[in-house]
This record gives structure tokens, C-alpha cells and sequence, in this order.
């Protein structure tokens, strides 16, 4: 079975005409007996080899970083990023193997970070100026640093060259993880520059700003799923990817502004009058937000809330008497209430979709009568 990446690598050497591969895709989806755009596809194991590759991957970073912090903290993520960038010129460039190009552009990402960060001790001076021990290790160089102004400044600075290490990333090797590294980099620095902005007042309006930056990257999502409404492509990938990360950005500061946290912090004396009230809040609040993953068609924002949801579950039915199977009753109820809406996802859809604006019904991904499979 061809591949996707195959597919389109045949149509950029000229071997098969955009035509043969749309023709291609569609006879392969009309042999598939469920449509694929329900599915949210997403290539990452292909076979066993690709769990050995990225096991032996796995190896050789924690090898060069460990021989890189030897000599200097910083140079322990320089050598994780050099090592990740090599490996993928074969594993990704040339094979193009999902879970070890995921595991390679993530250590090449993280690598450029950290050893940024690394950085903060020579920026700002002796060790002892900033109360870290004299050879402090790679971790220990963030001892004590974390509250500083100019501390925040050097994250912003790596977050910046982790932004255009995912540019330079995705020209040479197009991993769709890429993108919502390259954009979660932007957030951060954003996120960052704003801090130093406000310091030292750091946690004033730092919900609004994330739910913001939340907001954003789901629209960016969004416009990378319009792109490809049948999910035939790469960008529907890129998309998956943009999802996974505006997700949470979005959930935690809805969750905390109507107040879950006075839910958990029930068992240390807070009003039960206002936790309940913020509990019944979070199921309705996990009700549209369902709603919004059924008409994006992405699970992603379902997954994010759910441990907020299962709070709220476990809160409420311990308040009706059941506080010793509170837990387990909450896990089945929500369990069996996404199950339930697992098997009905198309059905339900089907559903929706002519009960949504035209405006809105046209850009969303096709319903799953109407949507090809995409080829595996």
C-alpha cells in the first residue's frame, strides 16, 4: 500500500500527474467500506521498525546529550538538536518514517530550547550571582532563575531561534508536527514578552492572554482544515497537530475562570454553594464544547477537558451521597458517555452540519456520507 507522502513524492518528481493521484485517492476511498474524514487519520507507525528506529533514535540523543553536557550545559541541547537534524536527513528525508521524524524534529526543537536556556548563567553572570551552585549541571542552571526579568528575557530569545529552527525544519524535511511547534514557539514568545512587559505583576490577565493565544492557533488550525475539507493530504496532518496544541490553551483558562479550581479545593473548606455552581458550569461548558468538536471534527478540545470534566462529575456525585464510589462512577459515566459518542461521531455530524450557518457548513470538514477515506 502506497503512502500519502509517497503518493505526493510521485507528483512532485513528475512521475504521476495531480489527476492519476486525485483519481488514485478517490478509487481507493470508494473501495473503503467507513469514511476517513470522521477519523482524524494521522500516519505514525507503518510497521515495527519504526519503533526500532526511534528506540535506537531515542539512544543516540540521550547519548549526544549527555556527552555534550559533559563539556558545557548549553552545548548538551546543541548536540541533542545536531544529532536530531542528521538523523532525520535519512529516517525522514529519505524513508519518510512518522514516529521517528516526530521524535527527531521534537528533539531538535527541544534541544535549540533548552540549550538556550542554558545560556541564562554566562548571559548573566557568575553562578553565584544568581544563587545556582558553581558546576550546577544542565538542569541546575535553572535553579533559582525562573522568577528573574532578565531570565523571561532569555526564554523569549530561544523561544525566537526555535521559531525559525521550525521555519528552516519544515522547509527541509515538511514534518506536519513542525508547524505547531514552530507556532507553540511563537505563543511562548508572545507569552513571554508580555511577562517581561508586566513583570512583576506576572499573573494579571495571564488566562485571558492564553485563552487569546488559544484562540488563535484553533483559527490557524481551522484554516489549514479548510484547505483540505476531505482530509486527502498533508495539511490535514498540519492541522491535527495545530489542534493538539491550541487545545489546552483554550480549556485551562475557560475552566479556571468559571472557577473548577474551587471544585477540587472543595476538601479544604471552600463554599460548596459556588464549587457546586462552578461544577454544573463545567459540564455544560464540556456539552458545547462537544458541540464544537463535532462540527470541526476534531476530538482534540474533548481530550483536553476531560480531567476538568471528570472533577466536576466526581464532585457532583459525591454530593448526592455516593462519595465512596464518587470516583468510579464519574469514570464510568464520562467513559461510556464518550464511547457512546464515538460510535455515533457520523451520524451525529450528519446531523449538525445543516443546523450550522451556510457560512460556517462550507469551511468545516465534509460530512462522512460525502467524505472520502484518505489512503493509508
Amino acid at each position: 500500500m502506497y503512502s500519502e507522502a509517497e503518493i505526493e513524492s510521485a507528483v512532485a518528481a513528475g512521475n504521476l500527474t495531480p489527476e492519476a493521484a486525485a483519481a488514485l485517492r478517490a478509487h481507493v476511498s470508494g473501495i473503503r467500506s467507513a469514511p476517513g474524514a470522521d477519523e482524524e487519520q494521522f500516519r505514525l507507525v507503518t510497521g515495527f521498525n519504526d519503533i526500532f528506529v526511534a528506540i535506537a533514535g531515542i539512544l543516540v540523543l540521550v547519548g549526544a546529550g549527555w556527552l555534550g553536557g559533559s563539556v558545557a550545559p548549553w552545548l548538551a541541547g546543541v548536540a541533542v538538536a545536531a544529532a536530531a537534524w542528521g538523523m532525520a536527513e535519512y529516517f525522514t528525508l529519505q524513508r519518510r518514517m512518522a514516529l521517528p521524524s516526530i521524535i527527531f524534529v521534537l528533539a531538535f526543537v527541544g534541544g535549540l530550547y533548552l540549550g538556550g536556556l542554558a545560556l541564562y548563567p554566562y548571559l548573566a553572570g557568575p553562578y553565584e550571582s544568581v544563587g545556582i551552585p558553581q558546576y550546577p549541571g544542565f538542569w541546575g542552571v535553572f535553579a533559582g532563575a525562573g522568577g528573574s526579568r532578565s531570565f523571561l528575557l532569555v526564554q523569549a530569545a530561544s523561544a525566537a531561534i526555535v521559531v525559525v529552527a521550525c521555519w528552516a525544519h519544515w522547509r527541509r524535511f515538511a514534518v506536519p508536527i513542525t508547524i505547531a511547534l514552530g507556532v507553540g514557539a511563537i505563543a511562548r514568545l508572545v507569552f513571554t514578552l508580555i511577562a517581561v512587559a508586566a513583570y512583576p505583576n506576572l499573573g494579571q490577565w495571564l488566562l485571558g492572554v492564553v485563552l487569546i493565544g488559544g484562540l488563535a492557533i484553533f483559527a490557524y488550525a481551522m484554516w489549514w482544515d479548510m484547505q483540505d475539507r476531505a482530509r486527502l493530504t498533508r495539511r490535514s496532518d498540519v492541522a491535527f497537530w495545530l489542534h493538539l496544541a491550541a487545545s489546552p490553551l483554550i480549556v485551562h483558562p475557560i475552566f479556571m475562570l468559571i472557577g473548577i479550581n474551587l471544585v477540587a479545593m472543595h476538601g479544604a473548606g471552600t463554599d460548596t454553594g459556588h464549587a457546586t455552581l462552578a461544577a454544573v458550569l463545567a459540564l455544560i461548558v464540556y456539552a458545547a464544547l462537544a458541540v464544537v468538536a463535532l462540527a470541526v471534527d476534531r476530538r482534540a478540545i474533548l481530550v483536553s477537558a476531560l480531567a476538568y470534566v471528570l472533577v466536576a462529575a466526581i464532585y457532583l456525585i459525591s454530593r448526592i451521597g455516593a462519595s465512596g464510589a464518587g470516583f468510579a462512577v464519574a469514570i464510568i459515566v464520562i467513559g461510556s458517555s464518550l464511547l457512546m459518542l464515538s460510535a455515533f461521531w457520523q451520524s451525529m455530524r450528519r446531523a449538525l452540519l445543516p443546523l450550522l450557518p451556510a457560512s460556517i457548513s462550507a469551511r468545516v470538514p465534509l460530512a462522512a456520507e460525502v467524505s472520502p477515506r484518505r489512503p493509508s
